[in-house]
């Protein structure tokens, strides 16, 4: 009987402050969608960094009046060195031209402008710790038989700043929005206490339990989030759908497509936020309102 009459309140609050809950289930979608995203591209920033360090090389150019002795000298060096993982990778000039005549395919005039012996002769290594390049950099750059030495790692640095930027713009603006759906859910509650001080005198006067008479409030609350969430778990969905495996599908050889399982686990996360944050709210706000 309890549970029922709290449920049929729940209900009966919901419709009477109608457009204050809609704006509040607005509110928390669009918070918890920014959330969602910055938690996303969080987890996909951090992949990104782990696939690229294992595969990121390290080219090292040689000159075009390089001798057969200053390249093998030079080989030996990396293959002694503990810097360096073997095996160690070499690229001739016509491999270079190769791989440059894939890579610009779509401008055939700088392909025909470009000579094969226009392009340098490199070895490719990988690091045992990336994080030692200059290292490295210093220990070869004066080398008779090196022209220049060039860290992929560096290239790669600035797309990583520009998503970094990126997530944290998302999770600053997601803070901000859950402040003001707090707000709002704050404010509901109390102009739904308020609009049913009346009812909340008498049950008090009967001796009904602060929990009791709280419970309807904070499942108010926990409903609008609960939705919220969902809404925002949907619009994550179609962002999938319609941005991600659309116009961004053409970035996937740069940037790691995001996958279906972490949007589908980002669900049950958002909800469970959405729900104990505004369940959280709502008691604490009625803490206040409703006097022992």
């Amino acid at each position: 009987m309890r549970a029922k009459y709290v449920l049929s309140e729940v209900m009966v609050g919901l419709w009477r402050n109608v457009t204050m809950t809609v704006a509040m289930i607005i509110t928390m979608a669009v918070s918890l969608t920014m959330l969602g995203g910055g938690l996303l591209l969080f987890k996909q920033v951090g992949e990104m960094e782990r696939y690229y360090d294992a595969k990121v090389e390290v080219a090292i150019y040689l000159k075009n009046d390089v001798t057969d002795e200053q390249r093998k000298a030079l080989q030996a060096q990396l293959e002694a060195d503990a810097l360096v993982k073997k095996p160690i990778g070499y690229e001739t000039k016509e491999e270079a031209y190769a791989k440059f005549k894939k890579e610009f395919k779509d401008a055939p005039a700088m392909v025909e402008a470009t000579r094969p012996e226009a392009l340098p002769e490199s070895f490719r290594i990988k690091m045992t710790d990336p994080t030692k390049f200059n290292l490295l950099k210093a220990k070869y750059a004066t080398d008779p038989a090196v022209s220049l030495i060039l860290n992929q790692r560096d290239l790669l640095g600035k797309v990583f700043s520009v998503l970094n930027t990126l997530r944290t713009v998302a999770l600053v603006v997601a803070i901000f929005q859950g402040a003001a759906a707090l707000l709002l859910v704050a404010n509901t509650i109390q102009v739904a206490a308020y609009s049913r001080r009346r009812e909340v005198g008498v049950m008090k006067l009967v001796g009904a339990s602060n929990w009791f008479i709280q419970a309807p409030f904070v499942l108010e609350a926990m409903f609008a989030g609960v939705i919220g969430a969902v809404l925002a778990s949907l619009l994550l969905i179609s962002a999938k759908i319609w941005l991600i495996d659309g116009p961004l599908k053409t970035l996937s050889s740069l940037i790691l497509p995001v996958q279906w399982n972490g949007i589908l686990l980002m669900a049950p996360v958002l909800i469970g936020i959405g729900a104990v944050v505004s369940g959280i709210t709502g008691w604490i706000t009625l803490r206040f309102y409703i006097k022992k």
